[in-house]
């Protein structure tokens, strides 16, 4: 059943990837000039709650790769911290020092509350009508493509790392391990083949020797931190020192070091319910352009839009297509 749903779907993405679309997502934004105080256009505020339904018949063709493509993708996510709890935080040492270094996204926006919503956001360009925390189940589910049917459907690789996860492929809260910060246990295309799904929803422990080889690392990588590593549960110092240690070896690792590849550190959202849901969110290794700042609106869909532009692949939903891409902050 799982296969015959990724064959629907990547049907269904090749008829993006051969429609009109093609243009919009084969032609990346053109990066920003130095200037960091150009404002692009605010991204979406209206998240879709379904893709498109349309499936034609015929196999997909292949999406044509823009020359400018990132070879590896690692996002990392943290959780509820404001852009101003974190920068300029004598509590957040290690991620003062990545934002001052690297590429920091200054006017950058959660989409909305409470923690999964975002995250189904940030990998499928909708919240799948998802308004609460919820373990997957009936009522629970997100029953759209997502971003891993794109990066199977072009031959690339993913993995999701999720740390205190006790075994692959877990549906469900255990101890540290939160099933709402990893999205891909609810979408059926990634649940429905257990095989499929444990070869790629993984205990973070498993990061370390993917970590060897740049052929090692998957294309396309999750990491969520257990409640206490993300912030969730335990102060900012707690993932402040727990990304200390991480990113080092992340950024050392053949994928970063002899490849084109880019580190994202972001937060699904900030603390307060009642405030603009700022957070910050930092580019890091080589493809991230060193000390810039950029000012320009950006938000979770914009994160997505960015990776499909640079790989070539068809936006999801009209939230990921309209957001703009982080072009400025990358070289």
């Amino acid at each position: 059943m799982g296969r015959m749903n990724r064959f629907l779907v990547a049907v269904a993405i090749g008829f993006f990837a051969t429609g009109p679309l093609v243009t919009g997502c084969t032609s990346p934004e053109p990066a920003a000039g130095p200037s960091t105080s150009t404002t692009a256009p605010g991204p979406s505020t209206s998240p879709s709650t379904s893709p498109s339904t349309s499936h034609p018949a015929g196999s997909p063709e292949p999406v044509p790769v823009p020359k400018d493509a990132l070879e590896h993708v690692v996002i990392i996510v943290e959780e509820n911290r404001s852009r101003s709890t974190i920068l300029g935080s004598d509590a957040a040492p290690y991620i003062n020092k990545l934002a001052n270094e690297n590429a920091l996204a200054t006017n950058y926006r959660a989409v909305t509350h409470p923690s999964l919503p975002n995250y189904l956001a940030m990998t499928s360009g909708t919240t799948a009508g998802i308004t609460r925390t919820c373990e997957p189940g009936e009522g629970c589910t997100a029953r759209v493509p997502n971003i891993t049917d794109a990066i199977e459907q072009s031959g690339r690789t993913w993995k999701m790392y999720a740390e205190s996860m006790p075994a692959p492929c877990t549906a469900k809260n255990s101890g540290l391990y939160a099933v709402r910060h990893n999205p891909f246990m609810y979408y059926p295309g990634v649940t429905d083949d257990k095989s499929h799904c444990e070869a790629h929803v993984v205990p973070l422990t498993q990061l370390g020797k993917d970590l060897e080889s740049a052929a090692g690392l998957p294309d396309y990588v999750f990491i969520s931190p257990n409640v206490c590593n993300d912030m969730h549960d335990c102060p900012v110092k707690t993932g402040d020192e727990w990304l200390s240690h991480q990113v080092p070896k992340i950024l050392a690792s053949p994928a970063f070091t002899t490849r084109n590849s880019l580190l994202v550190i972001t937060w699904d959202e900030d603390e307060d319910e009642g405030g603009n849901n700022s957070v910050p969110t930092i580019f890091a290794g080589p493809a991230a352009r060193l000390a810039f700042k950029s000012h320009r609106k950006y938000d979770h869909y914009s994160l997505l839009r960015t990776i499909e532009s640079r790989w070539g692949l068809a936006p999801m939903t009209e939230n990921d297509r309209n957001a703009p891409v982080m072009s400025d902050m990358l070289k």
